[in-house]
């Protein structure tokens, strides 16, 4: 009923966006359902790795406005805010497995994956600004510390759609794998990573990922700025439009 299709290979857990008529996009009942996922691997003894992707040739087409519209009351606790604060404090290495569109959360979730691996069709686009909005999951502080302030600009500001090419190049994706090869290349990946002996994988994950207490409250910060853009004219303006274009 989520539209997460979870299936579990060994010691390696696939989590599956499953609403390929709307190209995956995320609506209150997924986000909860990979909230609920990501704190089981965590809880879990025999549950080393997590894989991510998306079904029907699509990773997700992000948000699905108007499911995101229609939640009333404090954005924190809004499923897709939950989601966001439950990954960035995740303690299971996560891969993701990206082919067609990975849009908002779907290029920002990746910034906390350890693995990406792309399809040669894959796009990206963080169109926060188109819509009135500032980014979240703490892409505002993340993608500029790891790509530089002028792909930032390009990504988060411009709100540039980029390919896998680009992707590759800048570090956001390990390797550009054949579409019919991508879900294996992934889980063989995966695999190996759980192999590994499980406290030292997680114990070097948190060694790589310092100032954790930092990003949450970064995180926050976008969260309680993203809930005073939703309100703006600019933003109401922009999901009209938006709405407008989809009828």
């Amino acid at each position: 009923m989520s539209n997460i299709t979870i299936t579990r290979h060994g010691t390696v857990l696939q989590l599956e966006f499953a609403r390929p008529e709307k190209k995956n996009a995320l609506i209150g009942a997924m986000y909860d359902t990979l909230r609920h996922a990501l704190h089981e691997a965590d809880a879990s003894t025999d549950i080393n790795v997590i894989v991510i992707s998306g079904a029907g040739g699509t990773f997700t087409a992000g948000n699905d406005i108007g499911d995101f519209l229609g939640h009333r009351g404090d954005m924190a606790a809004n499923p897709a805010s939950r989601f966001i604060k439950a990954l960035a404090a995740g303690q299971t290495p996560i891969i993701a497995a990206v082919q067609g569109q990975a849009i908002g959360i779907g290029t920002t979730l990746l910034l906390h994956c350890d693995m990406v691996f792309a399809a040669p069709d894959a796009t990206f686009k963080m169109p926060f600004t188109d819509l009135g909005l500032v980014p979240e999951a703490g892409a505002s502080l993340i993608v500029p510390a790891r790509f530089g302030i002028a792909k930032a600009t390009e990504w988060l500001m411009l709100g540039n759609t980029f390919g896998a090419e680009e992707a590759f190049e800048s570090g956001l994706v390990n390797a550009i794998v054949p579409h019919e090869d991508l879900i294996t290349h992934a889980l063989g990946m995966a695999q190996r990573l759980a192999a590994k002996p499980r406290s030292a994988l997680r114990a070097t994950r948190a060694l790589m990922r310092p100032n954790q207490a930092a990003l949450q409250s970064h995180i926050d910060l976008e969260l309680q700025t993203f809930a005073a853009a939703l309100a703006s004219p600019e933003a109401k303006a922009a999901f009209m439009a938006f709405m407008t274009k989809k009828k």
